[in-house]
C-alpha cells in the first residue's frame, strides 16, 4: 500500500516532523510504501486561486504523490490552537480527488499538554476534501516531545507513547487496507 506523510512545519526539529518520521518507519517495518514529504525540506509556493497550472517542480511532486497515495498521514506543529501555514497552505493546492476515500492520520506535537485544536482543524479539513478519518489520532506535548527531538533514536521513545502510537498506526493501517480494497 502506498502511504504520503505530509510534515507540515517550517522546523528544522520539529518534533512533529520526528514524529511523522517514526510512522514512516512503522509503516515501512509492514512492508508499505511510505514517502515522507518534509515542507521544511521542500517548501510549496503560495496558494493563490488566480494563479491555475503552476509547474513549480515541488508542488507538482507533492501532487502526484497525495494523487497516488492509498492513505495519507498529515502531521503538524500547532500553532496558536490550529495547524501550521505550510501545511494549511499545503492542503490548499489539493482538492477532493486527492483525499476522496482514502484513510487520513492526523498527528500533532504542541508546547503544552495536549494538541486538540490544530487536530480539529485538520480532520474539519479532511471531511471537506472527502477524506476519511481516522477515528484516533496521535498528540504529543510537554514532557512527551523529548522521545522525538533531533537528537533522540527511535529506541529513547518512552515505552507508553510507543505502545499508544504502534495502537493508532495500526488501527490506521487496518482502516486504510480497508477502504483501499486490500484488507
Amino acid at each position: 500500500m502506498k502511504i504520503t506523510i505530509v510534515a507540515g512545519s517550517n522546523h528544522s526539529a520539529a518534533t512533529s516532523t520526528r514524529l511523522a518520521a517514526y510512522i514512516q518507519h512503522l509503516a515501512m517495518q509492514e512492508q508499505h510504501d511510505v514517502a515522507l514529504l518534509d515542507l521544511f525540506r521542500t517548501p510549496l509556493p503560495f496558494y493563490s486561486p488566480e494563479v491555475e497550472g503552476d509547474t513549480h517542480p515541488a508542488l507538482e511532486a507533492f501532487k502526484r504523490a497525495m494523487l497516488s497515495a492509498d492513505a495519507i498521514v498529515l502531521a503538524t506543529p500547532e500553532y496558536h490552537s490550529g495547524m501550521s501555514g505550510v501545511l494549511k497552505n499545503a492542503l490548499d493546492h489539493v482538492g477532493q480527488d486527492h483525499f476522496k476515500n482514502k484513510a487520513v492520520l492526523s498527528i500533532s506535537s504542541s508546547g503544552g499538554a495536549v494538541a486538540v485544536s490544530s487536530l480539529t482543524q485538520m480532520q474539519t479539513t479532511v471531511r471537506n476534501l472527502h477524506g476519511i478519518n481516522c477515528p484516533e489520532w496521535i498528540s504529543i506535548g510537554g514532557d512527551q516531545r523529548k522521545s522525538f527531538r533531533v537528537d533522540a533514536s527511535f529506541e529513547d521513545i518512552q515505552p507508553d507513547i510507543d505502545k499508544r502510537i504502534r495502537r493508532v498506526v495500526g488501527s490506521f493501517l487496518t482502516l486504510a487496507e480497508q477502504l483501499s480494497g486490500r484488507a
